[in-house]
């Protein structure tokens, strides 16, 4: 399991460069962003916020939302708080160090109930511990709440040589296509956990997940 401080070594200098370089093959965050289902008042949160470049998209496209960012590495943490506070939404969004599996709204936000929606970008392909992430951010959901997930699909509509090169790309940042990770969405679907819904970002580059929990 990757340690909060494994991470700070891995980001202390990637933060600076970390949106820069990510916005040109993380496809699907605005999407996810523009389709999420969130009603006025209603608590958003990121887990694996990173810089917080999603949640200030979030916090300027969804005013009335209140948005909340969870990471693992403080040191991605400093640069998001820095974003945060240049684009004045101190007041809107809320940040916190924690490792993914043992999220607590209440030990780690101090909130008195659980969230209202919850999403991972990109992140879940970089957590050892994906499973038990997963089910930390449905404990932590009101029944009946969603659970977005985009992250990295299998290019089954890209050519080989282009699938090749983007696997040795990513395996410089620790980073990797989990088709087991859908699987296991699909198999709680199954299971009565929830309803699944799944779209296709770019030719199946990326896909855009919906796990509704269940009642």
């Amino acid at each position: 399991m990757a340690t909060s401080a494994e991470m700070d070594r891995m980001y202390r200098r990637q933060r600076y460069i970390y949106d820069l370089t990510r916005k040109y093959y993380l496809l699907g965050r605005d999407r996810l962003l523009r389709e999420m289902e969130v009603a006025p008042g209603e608590r958003v949160l990121e887990i694996g916020c990173g810089t917080a470049r999603n949640l200030i998209r979030l916090a300027q496209w969804r005013p009335e939302a209140r948005c909340y960012g969870l990471d693992a590495s403080n040191e991605m943490l400093v640069t998001a708080a820095a974003k945060v506070k240049a684009a004045g939404l101190e007041s809107r969004i809320v940040l916190r160090q924690e490792m993914a599996e043992q999220l607590d709204y209440a030990r780690t936000f101090g909130l008195a109930g659980p969230f209202d929606t919850a999403f991972f970008s990109y992140s879940l392909s970089m957590i050892p511990t994906w499973r038990e992430a997963i089910e930390a951010a449905l404990a932590n959901l009101k029944p009946r709440a969603a659970l977005y997930v985009v992250d990295f699909w299998d290019q089954g509509e890209w050519p080989d040589w282009f699938r090749t090169m983007l696997k040795g790309w990513l395996d410089l940042f620790h980073v990797q296509f989990r088709p087991e990770l859908l699987e296991y969405l699909q198999e709680m679907a199954k299971q009565g956990r929830g309803s699944l819904e799944l779209q296709a970002v770019a030719g199946r580059y990326a896909y855009l997940a919906k796990f509704r929990k269940a009642a």
